[in-house]
């Protein structure tokens, strides 16, 4: 999508990209040539690598926080025409993430006709809209304190219901092409609920959901180990997310995020095992340690992100079942500059896929079927070891971005700028 009024001069990118050309331009002709030895085409790697796109989430845009506070960042935005500002910022510099997840009714506006065409303007789209059936608003009739999709209460079911059946309709005069439903339900004692009702109550529930998805739409059921319910989560696992969506129907999928997941859980056979059952949609991609699912991708393992793409490129050749996951970051930033850590997690995204394209796949096959573990092991191994920035930073530059996109964003004074003209977020206590 072309710009017609891109937040940036696309001068200071070129000023950027002046002194750096040349060092870009001879570590891409080192590992052409590393790669060349390998058999492999550097050239076909750099135009899937430009191919990978990403949708930003609109809240990540801003600063997040903590069970304990929340530490507002200086020209953060306040509303959604800044947040597309923001994105349109990201995409410029990265080339990558074309589209824009929004979540209602933080993002909900009065025109959402008139936000797709500011949204264009600025040389972006809408990716999944997002439902929240996780707080509790100031114009409901019923809380969620004790669940939504889920609640004992009839009433309380149909409001959660009717959410998600306004945010179909928002998401299609955006232009969006899929909803996204996680709920927090569950519980956080034993005994507090009957397990097996309240799954009834939620299928129940996401059925008169699913009976709205437009024709051409996914419904993706997104699954989470624990948080904010610590004792059972109604939706707490790819095998409950699996069900779900097969009961529902062909246009319901399972989408994976990165960080919910028990630790050491292995997310690369779920990524295959969910395309062997024809119900992978998409991912929502972070990092995680010890609980937090909203760390910035790549930034803890990114070994496990390039295992995750393996099984994708291995997917993406498996003529069972379509292939067309959505791809998108979601991630919570508490210290650092939401656009920087966006811009960080784009190039780890990136790397991670290329270097998953970069595996000898014919070399893998023979070892995997000769019952050579080590070889096996190498192979991937091989791919993983070589570095991958060159292609994707030169497949950023000519598709007219930053050779590095940190960098430049810093040198436009764009957080600078934007202290001065925006509003204050203010302080938060946090949750405790």
């Amino acid at each position: 999508m072309t710009p017609s009024n891109p937040p940036l001069d696309q001068d200071l990118i070129s000023r950027h990209n002046a002194p750096r050309r040349c060092a870009l331009e001879d570590d891409y002709g080192a590992l052409s040539r590393s790669l060349s030895r390998r058999g492999v085409a550097i050239d076909a790697i750099k135009a899937q690598a430009a191919a990978l796109e990403l949708a930003t989430p609109s809240w990540g845009t801003g600063v997040g926080g903590t069970r304990f506070a929340r530490f507002a960042l200086p020209g953060e935005p306040t509303n959604l025409d800044e947040k597309l500002d923001d994105c349109a910022v990201i995409q410029q510099l990265c080339r990558v993430t074309p589209r824009v997840s929004l979540h209602f009714p933080w993002d909900k506006v009065p025109d959402p006709h008139a936000a797709r065409s500011r949204a264009e303007a600025r040389g972006i789209g809408f990716d999944a809209v997002n439902s929240n059936t996780f707080q509790d608003q100031p114009d409901q009739s019923h809380s969620y304190r004790f669940g939504s999709l889920s609640h004992t209460s009839a009433a309380v079911r149909a409001q959660a219901v009717a959410h998600n059946h306004e945010c179909i309709a928002l998401g299609q005069a955006l232009g969006s092409k899929a909803l996204t439903v996680w709920v927090g339900d569950g519980t956080n004692f034993p005994g507090q609920q009957s397990l097996s009702d309240s799954l009834d109550r939620y299928l129940e529930s996401a059925k008169a959901i699913y009976a709205r998805i437009p024709s051409d739409w996914r419904m993706f059921i997104e699954h989470k180990l624990y948080e904010p319910a610590f004792y059972s989560t109604v939706v707490s696992d790819w095998g409950t997310s699996l069900a779900v969506a097969k009961e529902l129907g062909d246009k319901a999928k399972c989408l994976v995020d990165l960080g919910h997941h028990a630790p050491n859980v292995n997310i690369e056979q779920i990524v295959s095992r969910l395309h062997a059952f024809g119900k992978l949609g998409g991912f929502h991609f972070n990092d995680s340690k010890y609980g937090d699912d909203d760390l910035d991708a790549g930034s803890i393992n990114p070994h496990q992100l390039f295992l995750v793409f393996n099984e994708l490129i291995v997917a993406a050749h498996d003529k069972r079942h379509e292939f067309n996951p959505a791809y998108m970051i979601d991630q919570s930033h508490n210290i650092t500059d939401p656009i920087e850590s966006l811009l960080s997690s784009a190039e780890a995204i990136g790397v991670a896929h290329a270097k998953a394209l970069m595996v000898d796949r014919r070399a893998l096959t023979e070892y995997q079927r000769s019952n050579d573990v080590l070889m096996s092991f190498r192979t991937l191994r091989d791919a993983y070891g070589l570095d991958a920035r060159p292609i994707v930073a030169m497949a950023r530059f000519e598709a007219g971005g930053a050779i590095d996109p940190i960098a430049a964003f810093r040198e436009t004074g764009w957080r600078r700028s934007k202290a001065a003209s925006r509003k204050s977020t203010g302080r938060s206590a946090g949750i405790v």
